[in-house]
């Protein structure tokens, strides 16, 4: 039996047997998170506090999944990537408000949740891939990736990408829809191909000098450079990361964050896992294992993502591009980006 189905029956059996898992120190998480990345931070969270994690991990659907069990839902913590998801969750109404003074001082406000259903526990920025031998300079603002000088020069995967909506709405944020739709057409208009494939794709293709441009998370240029494809690592170094910025604004970034399930069956133990989220050792974790950036302060950066330069992140808040995400969604239509 898989691992995945052995947790999702050992949790299916926990809904049905009426026990009390708290009784037994046990913490059920729903996920998106791919399992390596996350299992040293549960692994140390076990050590740390007696806890047994369970983990589910669901690539998609996690947000329905949780709604569909209802009250017999096992899960206490949903923990997933990208506002879309996180806000999905409260949407969905499966879950709950966290009131935590320990959350809410390490946490800036722009990267929670106003009614505390979610929380971001670390960073990732959306960025510039640029060639690092057709490609100069060393700035560049999200505005001028719309600018004729690089038509045919911009690969990127699809517009309705998660990544990509929230990028989408925090434009709109900025310049309001009309203006956000016309840079859509121009971002468009400089495409070297179809959107496809996911960030990594998009290095892969500057490398194969089919664009000279790509859009990415900044994680994954990390993950290109250190892991132990060589083919990888080839893509990774053949680009240069530059961070853009709004004028007038910030680095966009999207967050990994985590929410309290609305029927979470070990409540206390979720909210020691929220809170054990955000203190040094786990902060350090997301920062070395996951390559993001950390929320908490003077916590050290991965050496890879540190080397792309200081982030001056964007000061829209990640609640106010949750709301726009449906109208970037529409956009992505209407100017028939993926076409």
């Amino acid at each position: 039996m898989s691992g995945w189905m052995s947790s999702a029956v050992a949790l299916g059996l926990l809904a049905s047997s009426g026990v009390s898992a708290s009784a037994e120190e046990v913490l059920n998480i729903y996920t998106s998170r791919e399992p390596g990345l996350i299992k040293p931070i549960l692994d140390e969270f076990t050590k740390e506090t007696g806890v047994k994690v369970n983990t589910i991990f669901l690539s998609n659907g996690l947000e329905e999944r949780v709604r569909s069990e209802g009250q017999n839902s096992p899960a206490d913590v949903i923990l997933t990537v990208d506002i879309g998801r996180l806000q999905a969750a409260k949407d969905y109404g499966v879950t709950q408000p966290v009131k935590s003074a320990a959350l809410e001082k390490v946490i800036p406000a722009a990267y929670r949740d106003p009614e505390g259903h979610w929380y971001g526990v670390s960073m990732r920025a959306r960025v510039v891939y640029a060639s690092k031998d057709r490609v100069k300079q060393d700035k560049i603002t999200y505005e001028e990736l719309a600018n004729p000088k690089w038509k045919g020069k911009v690969c990127i995967r699809s517009g309705q990408h998660l990544y990509n909506i929230s990028l989408f709405a925090a434009v709109i944020a900025h310049k309001g829809e009309a203006k956000a739709e016309e840079w859509l057409k121009g971002l468009k208009a400089n495409l070297a191909k179809k959107p496809s494939g996911g960030d990594r794709e998009q290095a892969k293709d500057i490398l194969a000098g089919v664009c000279d441009i790509g859009i990415g998370n900044t994680y994954y240029v990390s993950l290109m450079r250190n892991g132990k494809d060589e083919e990888q690592k080839k893509w990774g170094e053949a680009i240069n990361v530059i961070l853009p910025t709004f004028e007038g604004g910030g680095t966009h970034v999207n967050i990994s964050g985590l929410a309290l399930a609305k029927y979470a069956p070990n409540k206390a133990n979720a909210e020691k896992f929220m809170e054990y989220m955000v203190s040094d050792d786990a902060q350090h974790l997301h920062a070395e294992a996951n390559s993001e950036y950390p929320v908490k302060q003077g916590i050290k950066i991965h050496p890879t993502i540190a080397s792309f330069g200081e982030l001056k992140a964007d000061t829209v808040a990640i609640a106010e591009i949750a709301k726009l995400r449906k109208k970037a969604s529409e956009l992505v239509d209407k100017v028939g980006f993926d076409q």
